[in-house]
């Protein structure tokens, strides 16, 4: 029988009583964690089977609420991401919209495209925080970099096998598993076709469904025709707020289908419309590198220096060569340039 909440702290209350008692000194942090376990454990019969609580001490799978989840990232895009308006609508309404969906069809697939700095890697962090309070370093959140896990051409097949084997194992553990797949147009061609089946329209493959997983994918491929975009709306003056998914995301899928450099060179997770969304990361300007820099001091803890602010925004570098509107390392540098301003 479960115990109701009031009962519950009760019995922990009269479990722990005598060690709360005893003085400090003569229970040690080892001793303590032991019998406090032991008191819980045997005052509590059927404590495992009372799953909120054992969360609370434990991660597991589908750990937040889906809306709460929806929320926090919400929340953390809106104060931490600089200059993405697209990113931060077309991401909180897909990842909101399949978190909400108790009847989804397939599992969602997002690919982040734009240069170096943009915050791609950022927005996939967030992402996983949102869901699991560990966030990448939960065991539900999985990712692979196409350099260090998958380096060798000649063992693609391998690595295929790999791959399939290692989504399967974990999404039958956690149907919620978050898989992220960074330098994406450094792998090789033809190796994430074999995650096809995992992204396709099946309610069940070998007992196990797919539809709950989320899987995201990053890459530089497209941002030359993302940056082309941007200055086309800049020298008609129009606003970067002004542009729309629809400006890009047709010609962005293609540009990627069609870059023999990119990891989805002729995917067919592209050519069967597999990917839900490409996402457009916009280059970022001058203003909204400072933004990056006042944040990182802030979250040091230091006062804001706007002469410090000023130089370190002016010594990044811009392009194109004439109009110096946009920074060519995004705000990636940022850290580096703060440790020699101030003693951290």
């Amino acid at each position: 029988m479960k115990l109701r909440r009031g009962a519950l702290r009760a019995a922990l209350g009269l479990a722990l009583l005598p060690l709360l008692l005893r003085p400090a000194s003569a229970v040690e942090p080892i001793s303590l964690g032991l019998a406090i376990a032991g008191a819980a454990a045997s005052a509590l019969t059927g404590f495992i089977s009372y799953p909120r609580l054992y969360c609370y001490f434990r991660e597991c799978c589908l750990q937040r609420h889906d809306r709460r989840a929806a929320a926090a990232l919400q929340e953390n895009l809106d104060k931490r991401l600089f200059g993405q308006h697209l990113v931060n609508k077309v991401v909180v309404k897909a990842v909101k919209g399949f978190l909400n969906n108790s009847n989804t069809k397939k599992p969602l697939a997002l690919s982040l495209h734009g240069w170096t700095g943009t915050g791609k890697n950022f927005v996939s962090k967030i992402v996983a925080e949102s869901i699991y309070k560990r966030g990448l370093q939960s065991k539900y959140v999985h990712q692979f970099v196409a350099t260090l896990h998958f380096p060798h051409a000649h063992s693609i097949n391998l690595y295929k096998d790999q791959l399939q084997s290692w989504i399967r194992g974990n999404v039958s553990i956690c149907p919620r598993s978050l898989f992220i797949f960074d330098e994406m147009d450094k792998m090789h061609a033809g190796l994430i076709d074999s995650i096809k089946p995992f992204l396709d329209y099946y309610e069940l493959l070998d007992g196990v469904s797919y539809r709950q997983a989320i899987f995201i994918f990053l890459s530089n491929a497209g941002a030359e025709k993302i940056t082309e975009v941007a200055l086309d709306f800049w020298r008609n003056g129009k606003t970067r707020e002004d542009i729309q998914l629809t400006d890009m995301q047709n010609a962005l899928s293609v540009s990627v289908f069609n870059n023999k450099n990119s990891g989805f060179w002729h995917s067919t997770l592209i050519d069967r419309n597999l990917i839900d969304y490409f996402v457009p990361f916009l280059p970022l300007e001058y203003k909204h590198v400072k933004m990056c820099v006042r944040v990182e001091i802030e979250s040091r803890g230091y006062a804001v220096d706007e002469d410090i602010l000023t130089r370190i925004a002016d010594e990044m570098t811009y392009f194109p060569k004439e109009e110096r509107i946009y920074s060519d390392k995004g705000c990636k540098t940022v850290d580096a340039k703060l440790d020699y301003y101030y003693d951290f």
